[in-house]
């Protein structure tokens, strides 16, 4: 694994762990009947968060792609993009 691929897998590893903590503060938040509003701008933080860990992980497949590195087609790779939106 290049030095650019472990930054990469370190990037995506630190979103999702943000989006874990922030699901557990909105699993927090519903059990202690909090304002639905809170509820809803936390758990849009947390889907934010899980796009864009998804987004990291296609984009970094896309520059291997691009370079003749990646396993995955064109093809494939757009589809899986379209998957997250």
């Amino acid at each position: 694994m290049t030095t650019v691929e472990a930054e990469g897998r370190a990037a995506v590893l630190n979103r999702l762990r943000r989006a874990h903590g922030q699901l557990a503060g909105v699993i927090a938040m519903v059990e202690e009947g909090r304002d639905c509003r809170e509820v809803v701008t936390q758990l849009a933080a947390v889907s934010r968060a899980l796009d864009r860990a998804g987004f990291k992980i296609v984009a970094s497949n896309m520059r291997r792609c691009v370079s003749g590195e990646s396993a995955m087609t064109a093809e494939e790779l757009e589809r899986l993009f379209l998957t997250l939106a």
